[in-house]
């Protein structure tokens, strides 16, 4: 393995109710957890996501809601699974977009304190920007591999680590290093997970949607406090309210 690691990555793979990181919730979990010594340590846990699972939902990765009814909730499991992911790093397939987003936000709800301050390795942002395709794709380019089980948590997750893992040796370009997967996959220039909010060559923060979009958040807070109110109460992950809470006071403080 030519990835250098300063302290443990850990790859892993979500399966979930559907696809709004704001409304959605995990169903499964697997986790690899990879130390700088290379030992690897594996973290399965089916959940009770506590609403019903879509039945075209559950026809593609196979949980159903009698399956969970046993099975704890994430509350029940975030203590233990944040214990787990400690200070790790993190790396997924599609990660930065979804799954990463989704479980820092089943965190919230949970009311756990969960440490967002990582470094990323998307699998699929490396795969994309040298090979547009999917994961099953991913694996047969980069690993000559069939992916039989594909909507598995645990094999989209072991498949996600060879591709990682074949993608540093594959491009010479690419370098095993985590600051520069994390620079070349990572989502640094938001800052929120849902790309609501986008940081500028200045490092300001400016809307990425809406009536505001390209305007400065903490000038648009400043001249329009009801807009901050207005996506308070909205719909959004609460990974975003806490950015903008953050730019809402400092607007106040200019």
């Amino acid at each position: 393995m030519n990835i250098k690691l300063t302290r443990p990555l850990v790859i892993f793979d979500l399966e979930t109710t559907g696809v709004q990181v704001a409304t959605d919730r995990i169903v499964e979990i697997y986790c690899i957890k990879i130390q700088p010594d290379g030992s690897e340590e594996h973290l399965h846990q089916v959940l009770n996501p506590t609403v019903p699972i879509p039945p075209e939902v559950s026809a593609i990765h196979g949980i159903w809601d009698k399956d969970v009814i046993d099975k704890p909730t994430f509350q029940e499991f975030s203590t233990m699974l944040n214990t787990f992911l400690g200070d790790c790093d993190f790396g997924g397939f599609n990660s930065n977009r979804f799954d990463f987003p989704l479980l820092a936000e089943e965190f919230y709800r949970a009311g756990v304190s969960f440490d967002t301050n990582r470094k990323f390795i998307d699998a699929q942002r490396i795969f994309h920007r040298m090979e547009p395709r999917n994961l099953t794709a991913a694996y047969k380019v980069y690993c000559n591999k069939e992916l039989t089980d594909a909507h598995s948590a645990k094999a989209d997750t072991v498949a996600t680590w060879e591709i990682i893992k074949a993608q540093v040796d594959y491009y010479p370009e690419i370098i095993g290093d985590i600051d520069f997967l994390n620079e070349f996959s990572g989502e640094s220039e938001f800052f929120d997970f849902a790309r609501r909010i986008k940081r500028g060559e200045n490092g300001e923060a400016y809307f990425n949607f809406g009536k505001y979009a390209g305007q400065k958040v903490v000038e648009v807070f400043k001249e329009n406090r009801g807009y901050y109110d207005w996506m308070m109460k909205g719909d959004f992950p609460e990974n975003t309210k806490s950015v903008i809470t953050k730019l809402a006071l400092l607007s106040k403080n200019q």
